[in-house]
């Protein structure tokens, strides 16, 4: 279970460092072409606090347990990246990009078995 839960903690990690780096960093000119709603429907001020959030939970995966310091927290983060996903779904479907779900489905799935996994750590 621990090496299952360090296979996909770190797939989740390096996508989600790699977006929520993008939002945090590129203009909104250059994010338009893969996310048309960013700086448009929400501020990017919201988009790059959407970005600290990914970063944060990445790291909140892998530090703790790696660590050993309060590694019940890859819990918690794991379970806030399902909430993010959630709520990204609904936004994407009210602004009806429903060919556009696919990913969030795919990452409500993967953070949900990292909530399963990490609770090897509690």
């Amino acid at each position: 279970m621990t090496v299952a839960y360090w296979i996909v903690a770190a797939v989740l990690a390096v996508f989600y460092l790699y977006s929520g780096g993008m939002k945090m960093i590129r203009s909104q000119e250059q994010l338009a072409p893969m996310m048309a709603w960013a700086g448009t429907t929400i501020p990017m001020t919201g988009v790059r606090a959407i970005g600290a959030v990914e970063v944060l939970g990445a790291i909140g995966l892998i530090l703790p347990p790696l660590t050993g310091i309060a590694p019940g927290l890859a819990l918690w983060a794991a379970i806030g990246f399902v909430v993010l996903q959630v709520l990204a779904t609904g936004f994407h479907l009210s602004r009806g990009e429903t060919k556009q779900i696919g990913l969030n489905i795919g990452l409500i799935v993967l953070s949900a078995f990292s909530v399963w996994l990490a609770t090897v750590w509690i």
